[in-house]
């Protein structure tokens, strides 16, 4: 028995949810999400466009969140949904929209339709924009600056008006998140690292980017699921309590590679340029926004979610982006790595021009 300072034995944690949906279940988040779910004895509803594979535990639903008769189906007799499917900044501007509002308004409208107890959306913090204060806060305006962010923060308004309208909803906004299945842009890192290259960063690279361990984001969705009502319906950062520089992030890497290589400062000014005219005409993966998170300061007060949720990371930047280096090397050698479309954040993205800068570094 745990006896805490007060001398009272602590009230025992709420169960989970006897069955949970989740949508986007073949991403990122929703792989690890699943697994710890089922783990935990819950039966998951896996929803995806993508076709799963069975795994103890989980029931598999294939349809598109744009159809409400697919969700329908995953939905019925379900304690819990949650909401983490969603486009890419690098889809086309319709697909975002349509993906990300028209997507998140017919999972709402379904989990509504369905009488589902407990949903939780899952956001991000683009929608702040470049947030001027940090760290910055729940409540710091909203001030989108490219389609995707526009589109995750008018998911949020529609999250917003159907808790409004007495629907128990959590809004969760995790920074990028890292860890098992994740590849994306960091493919990229990776590959640099393993081939024994340096690795370029824009200026001085000295800049503090908070990021998340895909672990620590499945816990904060397994408390919001567990939480009363009055803490569930709110809108918490989730974030990494520990974070260095860009520069420390990414030479643990390489120097987990081994091969005794170094971060590169490369002048920001003209590589700004660069990526912005490549990103333009298709030939880098990296977008506009990304390019100038990379030039200041960028994390979040997780302060609401410590208080109000008793969310405590545990992984640091480092950790987490070493799981993700961990998890790709040990999955390289039956990977097209390289070679993704970059559908998903599981996928490598093409790198593009940056490919041919490699030789350079």
């Amino acid at each position: 028995m745990v006896i805490n300072f007060s001398g009272t034995v602590p009230a025992p944690r709420p169960p989970l949810p006897a069955r949970v949906a989740i949508t986007g279940a073949a991403g990122v988040l929703g792989v690890n999400l699943a697994e710890r779910l089922a783990a935990s004895g819950t039966e998951v509803h896996a929803f995806d466009r993508r076709t799963l594979a069975d795994a103890p535990g989980l029931t598999v639903y294939t349809g598109d969140i744009r159809d409400p008769a697919a969700l329908a189906e995953a939905f019925r007799d379900v304690d819990a949904v949650v909401h983490s499917a969603s486009a890419l900044p690098s889809y086309s501007a319709s697909d975002i929209r349509s993906i990300v509002v028209e997507g998140t308004t017919t999972v709402l409208e379904a989990a509504r339709a369905a009488a589902v107890p407990r949903v939780v959306h899952i956001s991000t913090t683009a929608v702040y924009g470049l947030p001027r204060t940090v760290p910055t806060p729940e409540d710091y305006p909203k001030r989108p600056v490219d389609h995707y962010s526009s589109a995750k923060a008018e998911a949020e308004e529609v999250a917003e008006r159907f808790r409004a309208e007495g629907m128990s909803l959590s809004v969760l906004r995790p920074k990028t998140f890292l860890g098992p299945t994740r590849m994306g842009l960091f493919d990229m890192l990776f590959q640099w690292a393993e081939e024994g290259r340096n690795f370029p960063v824009l200026g001085t690279g000295d800049v503090r980017i908070q990021m998340l361990g895909v672990a620590d984001l499945v816990d904060a969705v397994l408390i919001a699921l567990r939480a009363p009502d009055e803490i569930a319906c709110d809108t918490y950062n989730i974030g990494a309590a520990e974070f260095g520089t860009l520069r420390e992030d990414f030479q643990c890497v390489l120097d987990a590679a081994g091969h005794g290589k170094r971060v590169v400062s490369i002048p920001s000014r003209p590589a700004v340029a660069a990526l912005r005219a490549l990103s333009r005409v298709r030939l880098s993966p990296v977008y506009d926004r990304l390019t100038h998170k990379l030039l200041a300061d960028s994390y979040m007060s997780i302060d609401k979610a410590r208080e109000k949720l008793g969310f405590r990371p545990q992984l640091s930047n480092q950790d987490a982006i070493l799981q993700s280096y961990e998890w790709w090397r040990t999955r390289r050698a039956t990977s097209s790595s390289g070679a993704g479309v970059g559908r998903t954040s599981g996928d490598p993205w093409r790198q593009g021009m940056l490919a041919m800068a490699k030789v350079f570094f």
